[in-house]
């Protein structure tokens, strides 16, 4: 009996270190969309006119995340703090975007993600927009310039695209790479497969902006591809893993998807689908694409084992036709007030969705403050380690919200950034904002020149009281200015804003010199 009962408890402990290998180790599969509005996705947004079956399915089997944001409310700053876990304004970008031939923007010896859970045994994947920069070969003496190819042009014309790309996403932790580089407006045109083009840009085509482009490569089918190539990943990992399962590595996919920022180009199957616009069809072939991603997991038997996380990097475009949405009863942004580029809520709080099947509680809501950079503290704590002190250093893990286990707030607080430059931070309920407008593309509606000149330097919110930032109490609570100012200080003279040794940020960065411009 003793021998029976030794075995038993043999077995038992055995079962319980292979299930906490298996929490500790999922898949990850994390889906960034491109200027997604909050109020895009019908089950946050229950009066919006746009139908997102497939989100609202993974929201129906997972968890959403009702204060969610970016950390900046454009493209690039918030995939660096996605990759990094450090907020893009410590880096040499404190304003704007990255064109489609920016040299590479994480800095040398910098963990990502990617890397670091390449060190801890994953397979890696990026299949998408990278927007992060990488370094292209030119034809004569000189390196590309930060900006360069945003417009296109002769500067274009510099890069030998018959040469290997230097520090892209395969130098950053990705064992493989297949996607664009920078927004799909963005030129040169052509589909990059790890460190080389797949075809050379041998003419030129128009996407909203005018590049070079390859023969082949056309706006309207990058989404469909992205979304073919991912399910043929997930496939081949299947199928590998099934002919060793002892060798098998967990994966870890980064999908940034091109849509629906612009240029808006539903697939003809999809166009009127939404009978709303084109942005409308847009959402809704993202959406299936989604759908169809997370069918290759279920198909494939990956469910139970890949945390799913899907979310965007800002809130949705004027491109979009805002107004003409609105005027039809569709709020993309939701009731936050500005859009994409704004510090105003509109500008940065985004849908976030999680699945873990047998882990996050199906059907469940978390309110927690969260922000896109907390990727990397949360990978770390699945895995049961700690971060060294000089990585994600404004990173913060969710997994306590995940499985339902925090105690208060996860995050002290969290800063914002808007296009051009100027710094918002958040604590419990109250949001400091070191502007006295929007901060992006929605100044020039918020006031007119006359009464711009008499508002307050800062604004205060109570966004428990009100969410649509409509009334700027900061005349009435200056100790709440000042705590949150300091507060803010503070975060960027120690480089960080998490606990842990001071880091060095890579610019100088001044607060209020920033904030001058309205």
């Amino acid at each position: 009996m003793k021998h029976m009962a030794a075995v038993l408890i043999s077995c038992l402990l055995l079962t319980s270190a292979v299930h906490t290998a298996d929490v500790q180790k999922p898949n990850i599969l994390y889906i960034l969309c491109d200027d997604l509005g909050y109020g895009d996705v019908k089950v946050l947004n229950p009066k919006g006119k746009i139908a997102t079956p497939a989100l609202d399915k993974l929201a129906a089997g997972g968890m959403i995340f009702t204060d969610a944001h970016g950390c900046s409310s454009v493209c690039t700053p918030t995939r660096y703090g996605i990759m990094t876990g450090r907020y893009s304004w410590r880096s040499r970008l404190q304003s704007g975007v990255l064109g489609g031939t920016s040299p590479r923007l994480i800095e040398d010896g910098r963990m990502t993600v990617a890397t670091y859970l390449k060190a801890h045994g994953y397979q890696t994947a990026c299949f998408g927009k990278w927007h992060l920069g990488m370094d292209w070969a030119v034809k004569e003496k000189g390196a590309a310039k930060a900006g360069d190819a945003i417009e296109g042009g002769k500067n274009l014309q510099k890069y030998d695209y018959t040469k290997p790309i230097s520090n892209g996403p395969t130098s950053l932790g990705f064992d493989r790479y297949f996607g664009i580089s920078a927004s799909l407006d963005m030129a040169p045109f052509v589909y990059i497969e790890n460190d080389h083009v797949t075809a050379e840009p041998t003419v030129e085509k128009t996407f909203v902006r005018k590049g070079p482009a390859a023969p082949d490569f056309e706006a309207v089918d990058v989404l469909p591809k992205l979304t073919q190539v991912t399910i043929d990943y997930l496939n081949a990992f299947k199928k590998s893993r099934d002919a060793n399962p002892a060798d098998a590595k967990p994966f870890f996919i980064y999908m940034p998807l091109n849509s629906p920022h612009a240029p808006i180009v539903p697939s003809k199957e999809w166009q009127g689908k939404s009978g709303l616009n084109a942005y409308g069809d847009f959402v809704m072939e993202t959406d299936a694409c989604v759908g169809q991603i997370i069918d290759a997991l279920d198909k494939n038997g990956l469910a139970e084992s890949t945390l799913i996380l899907f979310t965007s990097d800002n809130g949705c475009s004027p491109v979009a036709d805002i107004p003409g949405m609105e005027a039809k009863g569709h709020f993309a942004n939701y009731h936050f007030r500005g859009m994409k580029s704004d510090i105003w809520d509109g500008g940065h709080r985004v849908p976030f969705i999680a699945r873990w099947a047998g882990k996050v509680k199906a059907g469940s809501t978390s309110d927690q403050t969260v922000c896109l950079n907390d990727l990397m503290a949360t990978c770390a704590e699945l895995l049961g380690e700690k971060l060294p002190d000089n990585a994600g250093e404004d990173s913060v893990s969710i997994l306590p919200a995940l499985l339902d286990t925090a105690k208060g707030a996860l995050r002290e607080a969290t800063v914002h950034h808007s296009i051009s430059g100027h710094f918002s931070i958040r604590q419990g309920n109250w949001k400091l904002e070191l502007c006295s407008n929007s901060g992006g593309w929605s100044s020039s509606k918020a006031a007119n020149k006359a009464d711009a000149k008499t508002l307050p330097k800062v604004q205060l919110y109570d966004m428990l009281a009100d969410v649509g930032e409509t009334k700027n109490v900061q005349a009435d609570h200056p100790e709440i200015v000042e705590k949150l100012t300091k507060l803010l200080e503070k975060y960027v003279a120690d480089g960080r804003s998490t606990p842990g040794v001071p880091q060095k940020n890579t610019a100088p960065i001044d607060l209020w010199k920033l904030g001058k411009k309205q």
